[in-house]
């Protein structure tokens, strides 16, 4: 199997990122395209307090365990099998269960932090920046993490306040520069075709 076409496509949380890469892995298939999340990466918290744990900053780049995803995404590169972590945003901890991820022929890694490390980067045939304005990211932040997480939404704006908007600007806005190029997140569908397009002229 040829060496996979590594994707990755960063932006800010609530940009539409997961959709977009969702709607991206559909259409080349799954016996052609994989997708990592670096939410799967987050750090194991289960060693400290429940208090601790959900006070924790999940925006900032040292939240993820880079060592680890970077490693995976060199096994696939390799032609060989991944067991990737998951991780449960109830307990702040990682799951005892793994997902097996086979080589691809297109490997998205999908996140905020996608375009932030360098070694990251350098393993990327192309680099997508997703981007969208504040009002809709944070209102389809407090949608998903209402619904999907368990959280209120005094809790979401909290957060969003307290880390989620800074580490953007600290962290996450910074990584455009290092896009080849920049997809409009409030047209998921349309950015995922202008996706796959980049992705026939890189084969």
């Amino acid at each position: 199997m040829a060496e996979p076409i590594i994707v990755g496509i960063g932006g800010p949380s609530g940009s539409g990122k997961t959709t977009i890469a969702d709607a991206l892995a559909q259409r080349l298939g799954p016996e052609r395209c994989a997708v990592i999340r670096l939410d799967s990466y987050y750090r194991d918290l289960a060693h400290l307090p429940a208090g601790r744990r959900a006070a924790w900053n999940f925006d900032a780049p040292d939240s993820i365990e880079i060592e680890l995803l970077v490693r995976d995404i060199e096994v696939l590169s390799r032609g060989l099998t991944i067991e990737s972590p998951t991780y449960s945003f109830v307990t702040h901890s990682r799951n005892p269960e793994t997902v097996s991820i086979s080589p691809r022929h297109v490997v998205i890694v999908e996140g905020t932090l996608a375009l932030h490390w360098s070694e990251l980067r350098e393993q990327m045939a192309i680099r997508a920046y997703v981007h969208a304005d504040e009002a809709l990211c944070f209102e389809r932040r407090v949608r998903r993490d209402v619904s999907e997480r368990g959280r209120s939404v005094t809790g979401v704006r909290d957060q969003w306040r307290s880390t989620v908007w800074p580490m953007h600007l600290l962290y996450v806005l910074p990584s455009r520069a290092y896009a080849d190029i920049v997809l409009d997140g409030t047209h998921t569908l349309e950015a995922a075709a202008a996706l796959e397009d980049a992705i026939g002229e890189e084969a």
